[in-house]
């Protein structure tokens, strides 16, 4: 989200890679574990005013647990997620480009066919 995590704030990373953690929605996890190195990923806001694409990423580290997950002072702690058996994964990303625009919702969803 730009106000938490924006594509500048991964930018600005050391090699333009960072993790991606915090995600507690069981089918972006399973989407998450399904990725491998190299794959091209949409860096995509959803939780601001207007949702939408920004930049295009790729996986730099394929999924691991999230460590964010057992810790108690994190807002994503999950008591159910334990080191011997997590439920949650992140992937690292790495910047390759950012979009001329934000590509919106609303928009892709007015191109159904493809």
């Amino acid at each position: 989200e730009p106000d938490e995590f924006s594509i500048e704030d991964l930018m600005a990373k050391p090699e333009q890679t960072g993790h991606w953690d915090g995600v507690r929605n069981p089918v972006a996890r399973n989407n998450m574990r399904a990725m491998r190195k190299g794959d091209q990923v949409l860096f995509y806001y959803s939780s601001c005013k207007i949702p939408g694409v920004v930049a295009v990423t790729e996986v730099a580290r394929e999924a691991y647990p999230d460590h964010t997950a057992w810790d108690l002072s994190h807002k994503y702690h999950d008591p159910a997620s334990t080191q011997d058996k997590p439920k949650w994964w992140m992937v690292d990303l790495r910047y390759v480009r950012q979009l001329a625009r934000m590509v919106t919702l609303e928009e892709m969803k007015g191109h159904k066919e493809g």
